[in-house]
């Protein structure tokens, strides 16, 4: 099968491609702005790529065309299409579907499939499950949202082993708004906690919390529900009905808890110690993380001891407090953190490794998610920083003012336009001990490298 993929370079997409190719398809694909790492991995994969969506790509004449959702029927202010290709397709009345779709037709059909969602955490989550699998012996295809340091990877087929994937509750395309997990039929489904997201795509909590039932109601009788107990909105989910086992994790009373710090915990099995976990993680969101993994594990026979010892090894996943460098006594880190409650999660997991005499903390982010741009969030700033001695906000593309909404921070929030200004904040500021931690869903501009390299030069 030859399949030709618009919005390829998307993480969840150049997954798709990668799956696809291994499988022993042949696989084309565009994408606007085709640059590395993406680009360079798929072309690895003997993966042509085409810059842009013009019409004469016709010319592949793929047997389906694969639709990322970053297409859409929007136009240009002059009236022509934005996305040319789809509007050629739709006139020739071409084969075409989703990449959900086609993952679910071709990849997860016949399957154990395993599916991790949640607003947070579901990349680290789905990371650490495939982890503990690969330990036990079971050899696991996956989808992640990211790069797992175990596996150097983001997909992989693994033949007809069990398949672990994380599970998105964004659209899936221009032509079907239903959540991308939809359409993954899991036989174990995790909730790893649910909150206001996306609020380009949903109305309000309750929106949202009506999709993930539909990944309910798609669970057979003989599956598994994990379920974070410390969420009402999750336990709103389960009482529109569940015709599942349930095993729920995090609260007092529940299946899976942990005892002890983040660091270095005991793991419960209604209330009976049933592992320890000891690794270099920090954080109570990962301590979470990590029961839910264990739980979903368990329905594949894995017992909590071995799946608690193999999260020993776990290398976490790429842009997940990653540190990309020191300088001069000051650490420089990347954290793909970007709505309030993840920001003020990764700081306070932060603060809490390194103590109370373990450095300053400078946060420096930008608003960057369709959520953060339209500020549906913006007055819980404020609230995700406090762990931060200083805070930094890039506030280009906003239409609204950050400025104001850090105001209650006082001379501990700076705001700078571009990425340039920010630098030049953030630069006689720090000294030797201090944290950076950068936070972003996207590239940030090399802020990484230009911080480090600036520190380098002395300033």
């Amino acid at each position: 099968m030859h399949i030709h993929i618009l919005g390829i370079c998307g993480t969840f997409m150049g997954g798709v491609a990668a799956l696809a190719r291994e499988a022993g398809h042949t696989v084309t694909g565009c994408d606007s702005g085709v640059y590395p790492p993406m680009s360079d991995q798929l072309r690895e994969l003997g993966i042509q790529l085409v810059e842009g969506y013009d019409a004469d790509q016709l010319s592949f004449r793929p047997d389906v065309w694969v639709v990322g959702n970053v297409v859409s029927r929007a136009r240009l202010p002059d009236g022509s299409a934005r996305y040319p290709l789809m509007e050629a397709i739709l006139d020739r009345g071409a084969r075409y579907t989703s990449g959900p779709q086609w993952l679910a037709e071709n990849v997860l059909q016949g399957r154990h499939v395993l599916a991790v969602a949640g607003t947070h955490g579901k990349t680290t989550t789905t990371s650490m499950l495939t982890w503990i699998l690969e330990q036990a012996g079971r050899a696991p295809g996956f989808l992640v949202g990211g790069v797992p340091m175990n596996f150097g990877r983001s997909a992989r087929l693994g033949g007809s082993a069990p398949f672990v994937i994380e599970a998105d509750e964004y659209d899936t395309a221009f032509f079907d708004k239903r959540s991308k997990f939809v359409h993954y039929r899991p036989r174990t489904a995790v909730l790893n906690n649910l909150e206001f997201d996306h609020a380009d795509i949903f109305d309000d909590l309750a929106a949202i919390e009506r999709q993930f039932h539909h990944l309910v109601r798609t669970v057979p009788a003989s599956g598994r529900v994990v379920v974070n107990g410390l969420e009402e909105s999750l336990a709103r989910v389960l009482h529109q009905g569940c015709w599942s086992e349930v095993r729920s994790f995090g609260a007092a009373v529940s299946d899976f808890t942990a005892e002890g710090d983040p660091g270095s915990f005991d793991v419960l099995l209604r209330g009976q110690r049933a592992g320890r976990v000891q690794w270099d993680l920090s954080g109570t969101h990962n301590q979470l993380n990590a029961l839910a993994a264990i739980a979903a594990a368990e329905h594949l026979g894995v017992a909590p001891a071995e799946a608690a010892a193999a999260l020993g090894a776990f290398e976490s996943v790429k842009r997940r407090m990653e540190l990309r460098g020191e300088v001069r006594g000051i650490r420089v880190y990347d954290d793909f953190a970007h709505h309030p409650t993840a920001i003020r999660t990764t700081l306070d997991g932060l603060r809490r490794k390194l103590g109370a005499d373990g450095g300053r903390i400078l946060a420096v982010f930008e608003p960057r998610s369709n959520t953060m741009k339209l500020g549906a969030m913006k007055s819980q700033l404020p609230w995700s920083l406090e762990a931060a001695d200083l805070s930094f906000c890039h506030s280009g593309g906003l239409g609204w003012d950050p400025g104001e909404a850090l105001a209650p921070l006082g001379a501990r929030a700076h705001v700078g336009a571009s990425v340039d200004e920010v630098i030049e904040q953030v630069l006689p500021a720090a000294r030797p001990g201090d944290h950076i931690v950068c936070m972003s869903n996207g590239g940030f501009g090399g802020i990484h490298a230009r911080l480090l390299q600036a520190l380098a030069r002395g300033g």
